[in-house]
């Protein structure tokens, strides 16, 4: 939030700004939790990289409900069981995750915020020795991107792929033999040991996270929309589109098509600028690609991650 970036910038040691951040999160969450219960539905289990952006987001004074797909985060969300919801959107391995998009669609959520949460993989098992494990289990992303470590390092211990990293851990508790890849998180859950922390093959791997809402999100001053429009099927249409944003001098940080579900060959494309819709430069620029597209609608605008 702003206040915390405000008191991270005057923060001039020796108490490291993490910690900042984080015991003012917590000062934040348990606030809120006074004023009414919140919940934040998630896609689960408990332990994922899901899990730990929700508690980066929220602290630990809210109640986390852990669902089993996309879809009935949106539901939760929608038939306002929760207060707000948790979605991965991409990944800097893995890529976009079309299943968030394409809820977009039909759903008239608001995008609330976002949260960039750094995937780092620790190989866990009950001893925490490396000459007890015989079987290697993990959510097939996990294990696809620690190959190369396992490769190198473990080249003959089978894998096994799972429903999730969390479900890994939690089935290595009564096998001495298996261990997983998963979370810190998870280990701590699950009471495992560490056999070796940081195996992902890309150390710059992170995972972007949309906060869902009934509600619009605050003004702040750093902030970022995302639009959904169809654009009509004719030569330089989507160039044309765009050109609003260039003419007012908006930066256009991502942009990501999707087949339309109406139509064939027709295609969806999702848009994130920098700026607020309420920023006069950015509603003039949307007010004009808005009468050149055949459909529009405004996701949201919210603070971009810090």
């Amino acid at each position: 939030s702003e206040i915390i970036q405000r008191l991270t910038k005057l923060n001039t040691g020796p108490f490291p700004s993490e910690a900042i951040r984080s015991v003012y999160r917590e000062i934040m969450s348990a606030s809120l939790s006074l004023e009414a219960p919140q919940k934040v539905a998630y896609l689960g289990p408990r332990a994922t990289f899901t899990h730990m952006a929700c508690m980066q987001k929220f602290g630990s004074s809210v109640q986390y409900v852990p669902v089993q797909s996309i879809k009935e985060v949106f539901s939760e969300v929608e038939r306002g069981r929760a207060n707000f919801g948790v979605v991965p959107i991409e990944n800097t391995t893995e890529g976009v995750v079309n299943h968030t998009l394409d809820m977009f669609i039909d759903s008239n959520l608001r995008i609330y915020g976002e949260i960039l949460q750094e995937v780092s993989h620790h190989l866990l098992s009950k001893s925490g020795l490396m000459e007890d494990v015989k079987k290697i289990q993990s959510h097939p992303h996990a294990l696809a991107q620690c190959r190369n470590w396992l490769e190198t390092n473990l080249p003959h211990v089978p894998t096994v792929e799972v429903a999730s990293t969390a479900r890994a851990a939690e089935m290595c508790v009564d096998d001495q033999a298996s261990a997983a890849i998963a979370s810190e998180l998870a280990g701590q859950l699950y009471g495992l040991k560490v056999i070796k922390a940081r195996i992902e093959d890309n150390l710059n791997n992170f995972t972007r996270f949309l906060v869902l809402s009934q509600k619009p999100s605050e003004q702040t001053g750093k902030d970022k929309t995302s639009l959904m429009l169809s654009v009509k099927d004719k030569v330089g249409a989507l160039y044309d589109l765009l050109r609003p944003f260039a003419s007012y001098g908006i930066s256009m940080t991502k942009i990501e098509s999707r087949p339309s579900q109406r139509k064939a060959w027709e295609y969806i494309f999702f848009v994130d600028v920098e700026g607020h819709i309420n920023d006069d430069r950015v509603s003039k620029a949307v007010e004009e690609v808005k009468a050149r597209c055949l459909f529009m609608k405004i996701l949201g605008s919210y603070p971009a991650h810090n």
